[in-house]
């Protein structure tokens, strides 16, 4: 007997629970024991019907993911899993709690009944891992559902709640929460007392027709761009659809084959650990206390410190907001309110939500109201001296043991950690703009920041619903130390006569939602000349009151629904600086130099930040780059897309350029050791 399996006997009805922590997936071991469970069964002649269900929190949550960089799949593989459920000579009942994900979903579709709790959430996730579901998931949901149905779920990649499932007719029954497992028994019971049918979901007629997809397509249009999973899936549905159910299922494997070898499933499952590691941190274990965060502070109530206070707001955690003037507060509270009512109108809180929310702020203009908060987060201008002497009051306003955080982008943490008697007690907090919505927080370890406060910050991220990563003290941390490559050597290209059209668009063909030039306008140039010394380009456009969208004008003109067009005065602006600055014209440069003048430099600073010990992993800073900088996922982020290219090619590239383009291109010592050795960052 396996040790994830158990099996026993009710009355006339066989038990298969499976115990495989934390979330039961389908590893090979757990399909084993689920066959090995199917056949016990099937043999006692005392067993009329079999319930399948999991201990723990969760039915299966889907497969185990790392199975897939192993190919072929251990046999038994899913085929087989699903046929042993589906094949069975007695009615198979699934009793799902938790969720019931992926190869998980696929498995309770496989059976003949499915009943669940209330809590209960169904889905098919796999679209966000570069694949489809593999298991007959595409063929079984449109039977059972309907095809538009079933490819906007797969599509979605969004699980549906137990009301909607049983509405939808996803499953048979919604039972009493507690009580699944007798729930279920009763059902098997009244199931073999009907006559023990062997309701097959392959059975079933397709409802809709290919014809029927095509507005599912269209609201999914923007998924299709560089992820190769969508199309895949689309002909999956489509072969349910017009082909019988094992032309289907033959159809099916062929599309998930094709798409389980791709780059973009390699980058998306690369994403999708990543994502799960950055937590992590070698150094603090469980042993580290984290320091409980009741109530927070914000010193800020502009853009930036509005949008932090509204994510400690969403986790119920009460914030004093601080600003130095009246009229500065009032209008940082009336933004969060109108945020959230903008919310509420929309349907996704009630007005009552957002009283409770508004109720969590107590503003005030006075720092000595923080005295007794747990942490503090300053958000104010990136000027060293106001931080420190912020920081140096915050010192004798805060109780010993408070966290003092800094949003810095830019500036030296440990310069502003200077200002204050203890250190330790100094982190930084650099969220991303909007701050509300951007997922990526970057955790700045100081010289002296305690494990302890590292530990607290790196936990309370998943609590505001952040992923963190953990950054040395540099120059722009990782996210912008890395991506200010790129925005330089934009804007060297449109001073070497480049159209900014062609520079924007090479990077909409690489995979970015927005190219550089049109970036810069949307985050606005008056922001990011902010601490600049001496002319700049940028600051000539401000000085033309040429700011970006905000203004209508910026590197592009502006209409009212924000739709840019080409500038004579932008381009005026751009000749004069490049006259004043003595750049060499170079128009004619082809797109494929266009995207290693941008992204090279990227990916070299990144190898910069591993020799520095500024990141833990390379994976960290693909995950930086993706949630901070929308990197393009299906490419991996930087790093995973330096490994495609190959560190020996990179090095020829940087090589090439460096004499030409200067010290940004010049090869950093990680790129050459991999270059010689074969390597891979995503091994560091």
């Amino acid at each position: 007997m396996s040790e994830v399996l158990a099996t026993r006997v009710v009355g006339n009805v066989g038990i298969i629970e499976i115990d495989s922590p934390p979330v039961n997936a389908l590893s090979t071991a757990v399909r084993t024991a689920v066959i090995e469970g199917l056949r016990i069964h099937n043999a006692d002649d005392a067993v009329a019907a079999i319930v399948l269900l999991c201990a723990g929190r969760t039915f299966f949550a889907g497969a185990d993911i790392a199975e897939f960089d192993d190919l072929p799949i251990k046999q038994p593989d899913f085929d087989a899993l699903m046929a042993a459920a589906e094949s069975s000579a007695k009615p198979v009942v699934a009793a799902i709690h938790g969720t019931a994900l992926g190869g998980g979903f696929e498995l309770a579709l496989a059976c003949h009944y499915r009943v669940a709790v209330p809590s209960a959430k169904f889905g098919l996730p796999e679209v966000h891992l570069g694949i489809l579901p593999g298991a007959g998931g595409t063929q079984r949901l449109p039977r059972l559902i309907g095809a538009a149905p079933a490819l906007e779920m797969i599509l979605s990649g969004k699980p549906v709640s137990a009301a909607k499932a049983a509405e939808s007719g996803l499953i048979d029954q919604v039972v009493e929460e507690g009580k699944l497992e007798e729930a279920a028994l009763a059902f098997a019971q009244n199931v073999v007392a009907d006559g023990a049918a062997l309701v097959k979901v392959r059975d079933k007629a397709v409802q809709g027709t290919v014809a029927d997809l095509e507005p599912v397509k269209a609201r999914h249009k923007r998924q299709f761009k560089g992820f190769k999973a969508p199309g895949h899936i689309v002909q999956a549905v489509e072969a349910a659809i017009t082909l019988p159910f094992e032309q289907g299922l033959a159809r099916e494997k062929e599309l998930f084959g094709e798409l389980l070898v791709s780059r973009e499933s390699a980058a998306q499952r690369h994403v999708f650990f990543a994502q799960r590691q950055t937590a992590k941190v070698p150094d603090i274990g469980k042993d580290v206390p984290i320091l409980p965060i009741r109530k927070v502070g914000v010193i800020g109530a502009g853009t930036m410190g509005g949008g932090i206070t509204m994510n400690f707001l969403q986790a119920g955690i009460p914030v004093t907001l601080v600003e130095m003037k009246q009229e500065a507060l009032d209008r940082g509270i009336a933004t969060i309110r109108k945020n959230y009512e903008r919310t509420a109108a929309k349907g996704r809180m009630t007005a009552e939500q957002v009283e409770q929310l508004m109720g969590l702020i107590t503003p005030v203009l006075s720092m000595d109201e923080l005295a007794d908060v747990d942490l503090v987060i300053e958000a104010v201008f990136e000027e060293i001296s106001i931080k420190r002497d912020i920081f140096g009051k915050l010192d004798g306003i805060c109780r010993d043991g408070a966290i003092l955080a800094s949003n810095t982008s830019f500036l030296d943490l440990n310069e502003i950690a200077a200002a204050t008697k203890s250190p330790e007690w100094v982190v930084g907090l650099h969220f991303f703009s909007p701050a509300n919505v951007m997922p990526l927080l970057e955790v700045v370890r100081g010289a002296k920041t305690s494990r302890e406060v590292i530990a607290t910050v790196m936990k309370l991220a998943g609590t505001i619903k952040k992923t963190p990563v953990l950054a040395g003290v540099c120059h722009g941390f990782i996210a912008n130390r890395i991506m200010e490559h790129l925005i330089v050597q934009s804007q060297q290209m449109a001073l070497e006569g480049v159209p900014l059209r062609k520079i924007d668009q090479v990077m909409n063909d690489y995979g970015f939602a927005m190219g550089p030039i049109s970036m810069l306008d949307l985050i606005g140039l008056d922001v990011l000349i902010h601490g600049a010394e001496g002319r700049t380009l940028m600051g000539d456009f401000v000085d033309a009151g040429r700011r970006g969208q905000k203004t209508g004008k910026g590197f592009y003109d502006y209409d009212a629904d924000r739709k840019s067009a080409l500038s004579d005065e932008a381009a005026r602006i751009i000749a004069d600086f490049a006259a004043y600055a003595n750049v060499p014209q170079d128009p004619d440069q082809s797109d494929e130099q266009i995207m290693k003048r941008l992204l090279y430099p990227v990916v070299n600073e990144g190898a910069k930040c591993l020799e520095e010990g500024i990141a833990l992993r390379a994976s960290d800073i693909d995950v930086a780059a993706i949630l901070g900088y929308n990197w393009p996922v299906f490419t991996g982020g930087p790093m995973f897309w330096g490994d495609t290219i190959g560190a020996k090619a990179l090095l020829e590239g940087l090589e090439a350029l460096e004499p030409r383009y200067g010290a940004d291109f010049a090869p950093s010592a990680l790129v050459r050791t991999l270059a010689a050795e074969g390597g891979r960052f995503t091994d560091r």
